[in-house]
């Protein structure tokens, strides 16, 4: 009998709650039953950013916001109960990522936190919950990131062919599926971040440059982009990762310095940022990809998209829906079978991406009851 698993992402743009409902056979095969979206309350949303973007962190305040989050996770569980008609005895279990505030893989004592209460989240649905998937791969020696290429590699491999997967989150990270079963992957840079965060200063009624409208009405400028491919983490090699740390408007603000650039004008010169550092990383994985298939909100950004087509030819370029999976939900079907992997005690992190020693069971579980 098929378990059902509830997979829970809220990723670096920190806009919405994402809840999979998914069914998983005992071959680890997925079958996507029910998904919702939850919106982050602007309140909540303006905290967390707050706390992501500072070292000088208040107790109380990160304990509040624990809660917080958790509750919103919580409405969001319900939530999908309800329009899929079930009840929490039918669940196995919930597989929660968390919010990540901060993510410091090769900082002097390497580390990352995600908060949500899974304890609250466990008792408030009545579900227990998987937690906790990153940092046992920090432990390891990894990076704890990015996880879902050992995903990509269960629902994507094809025998025969070189296939790239692209994420475009807030980050955007690539997975190498090679002809023998060979899997890489690693995090490219900023994918809707950098995006966003400009659009949100100047306007901060939207969240996003819907159509990329601003980007479209704007110019590539060459000499700001060329300053910030200058961004050491480019030329790192892998495995890396990387996140809001690196990537945001204090980095950005200095190098727009007596330029005297129009607002679209950055807004595009960013977007040609993505483009260009996704198709520098392919060049540097072992074998070219035959097919390019992108999942993520990025997906969205009608101008991006033409970009990859344009810059990765002869590749084809398509969203993953091609092979079967609804792009805007490929993550919280990651964590669903994190959390299957997890409850069969089988390794979820794949040590080839996040260059940990060896492959470790992910998570930790707190019951219900």
């Amino acid at each position: 009998m098929p378990q059902r698993f509830i997979g829970l992402m809220s990723g670096t743009s920190m806009d919405a709650v994402d809840v999979a409902l998914v069914q998983i056979n005992a071959q680890g095969q997925v079958k996507l039953e029910a998904c919702y979206s939850l919106a982050i309350p602007q309140n909540l949303r303006s905290r967390l950013l707050k706390i992501s973007h500072t070292d000088n962190w208040i107790a109380d305040e990160l304990a509040a916001l624990d809660v917080a989050f958790s509750e919103h996770c919580t409405q969001a569980v319900k939530a999908l109960l309800v329009k899929a008609r079930l009840t929490p005895e039918s669940i196995t279990a919930i597989a929660s990522h968390g919010q990540t505030v901060r993510h410091k893989p090769n900082f002097k004592t390497p580390y990352t936190c995600q908060i949500g209460d899974p304890a609250r989240l466990a008792v408030s649905t009545g579900i227990d919950v998987i937690y906790d998937f990153r940092r046992k791969d920090i432990a390891a020696g990894g990076q704890g990131a990015p996880l879902v290429p050992a995903f990509h590699k269960q629902v994507f491999a094809h025998q025969k062919q070189s296939i790239a997967v692209i994420n475009l989150g807030g980050i955007a990270n690539v997975t190498w599926l090679g002809p023998e079963g060979q899997v890489l992957g690693f995090d490219t840079g900023p994918a809707n971040t950098l995006l966003d965060q400009w659009v949100q200063q100047h306007y901060p009624n939207e969240s996003f440059d819907k159509d990329a409208q601003f980007a479209r009405a704007g110019e590539v400028q060459a000499a700001l982009l060329e300053q910030l491919l200058q961004h050491p983490f480019f030329s790192k090699p892998a495995p890396k990762s990387t996140g809001r740390e690196e990537f945001n408007l204090d980095w950005l603000k200095p190098l727009l310095e007596k330029k005297q650039l129009s607002f679209d004008d950055v807004q595009r010169t960013l977007v040609e940022l993505t483009a260009i550092t996704v198709k520098d990383a392919l060049k540097t994985l072992p074998q070219q990809p035959d097919a390019v298939y992108f999942c993520g909100g990025g997906t969205n950004n009608p101008l991006l998209m033409e970009r990859f087509a344009e810059l990765l030819t002869p590749a084809k370029c398509n969203t993953t829906e091609n092979l079967g999976v609804d792009p805007q939900w490929v993550e919280a079907m990651a964590f669903a079978w994190l959390g299957w992997c997890y409850e069969h005690k089988k390794p979820g992190n794949q040590p080839e991406v996040t260059g940990a020693s060896h492959p470790v069971v992910l998570g930790s579980k707190v019951l219900h009851q």
